[in-house]
């Protein structure tokens, strides 16, 4: 062999060989690709737990074993929630690192090299893993001694596009009251919590049914709070309605195709989320009422209608032959995790109370603000628990 076609069989040989690499990489979506614009405007946020996305990459780039690197990057995921709960029960009062340093992770995982010729699949099996591990649901742990058992979800920031430094006071409290523990009437109540993306097909595809089947099947829970950013003050939301209806993205920037005019069923197990209209819920709303803080905690029962409009319900009977558009918490994903933690409390005939807390706005990031939230927040939480 010459050297020219020498030359020409290792310059082939090289691009065949970047060219699987790259083929083996998968493209980052949308969320993933703020990470450079949010490390622009907010550097400190952003880099905040460095050292446990470095770490993710080391252990991937070293890998050499798909079974021993998936048990291994599940526990970085499950370390950077961790992480994230230690730092905002110190005073941190910031949901917004744990946001993008996940992202940081699912990014490597995305494109970095590993040490073993990974193929897309397993990249994506990497992926949700650390998806799912970051987001608490691998560390609910009630102590033996617990008599009352909580459960709380709490939201990633949305509307980005809008705002890059928009936090979500329904995650700070997630990550504030992971863990929480205290004495009512006697009882030992805690608290574990978790943290749901704000994406439509994680809905369609069964996170929240996947997520509290266990408990309500096992009737092993006693109380679930659903949060999420709302209006000017807290609403306790009465009536979820099924269908969607706001004109209004995810954090992929998928729109549903739903609007005030065409409300749209959620989906479920390949198919139409089947179950009436709008349910109500079963918090014991007149003792989170009562409860004194610096905002007003409203039992909201707007809700609205195909036929009838925007009104104030008075009861679930009222309801029964209307097409719904929007439920007492709205048309976006606050009214259906609330409405779907319904339905399956419903299926279980599992009688405990379950429903969704509306929080007041903040625009951004306000610290102090939200860390107001999360006590009156934690208070109607106490409140609520007495009553069992």
């Amino acid at each position: 062999m010459n050297k020219h076609n020498t030359l020409c069989w290792t310059l082939g040989s090289l691009m065949l060989l970047v060219s699987s690499a790259l083929a083996a990489q998968t493209a980052l979506d949308v969320e993933e690709q703020r990470i450079e614009a949010a490390t622009s405007h907010l550097p400190e946020v952003v880099n905040r737990y460095d050292s446990q996305v470095k770490s993710l990459k080391n252990t991937f780039s070293q890998a050499t074993d798909e079974l021993k690197v998936t048990q291994a990057i599940a526990k970085q995921g499950q370390l950077l929630w961790q992480q994230a709960v230690r730092d905002v029960q110190a005073d941190n009062n910031d949901d917004r690192p744990l946001y993008w340093s996940r992202l940081q992770m699912r990014s490597a995982l995305k494109q970095a090299n590993s040490g073993f010729n990974i193929a897309k699949w397993q990249r994506n099996i990497l992926v949700n893993a650390v998806e799912k591990s970051s987001r608490g649901f691998s560390d609910i742990h009630f102590k033996p001694e617990t008599q009352i058992k909580i459960l709380v979800t709490g939201f990633d920031p949305f509307f980005l596009d809008k705002d890059i430094s928009q936090s979500n006071p329904s995650g700070l409290a997630a990550l504030a009251l992971d863990g929480y523990t205290f004495n009512i009437n006697g009882k030992q109540a805690q608290v574990e919590t978790v943290m749901i993306p704000v994406r439509f097909a994680d809905f369609d595809n069964g996170i929240i049914e996947s997520l509290l089947t266990p408990f309500f099947r096992d009737k092993s829970i006693d109380m679930v709070f659903t949060i999420s950013m709302g209006r000017s003050d807290f609403d306790l939301e009465r009536f979820p309605a099924r269908n969607r209806s706001a004109d209004a993205p995810d954090n992929l920037n998928v729109f549903t195709g739903a609007t005030a005019t065409k409300p749209i069923a959620p989906l479920f197990n390949n198919g139409t989320l089947n179950g009436p209209e709008f349910m109500e819920f079963s918090l014991p709303a007149d003792a989170m009422v009562a409860v004194k803080g610096k905002w007003k905690t409203n039992d909201h029962h707007q809700v609205s209608t195909l036929s009838g409009g925007q009104f104030n319900a008075t009861s679930l009977n009222q309801l029964q032959r209307a097409t719904s558009v929007e439920g007492s918490g709205g048309g976006y994903l606050s009214n259906e995790i609330s409405y779907r933690s319904l339905l399956l409390r419903s299926q279980f005939n599992y009688d405990i109370p379950v429903g969704h807390i509306h929080t007041p706005r903040v625009k951004g990031y306000d610290a102090d603000t939200e860390a107001d939230i999360v006590e009156q927040i934690r208070a109607m939480i106490g409140a609520a628990a007495s009553t069992l």
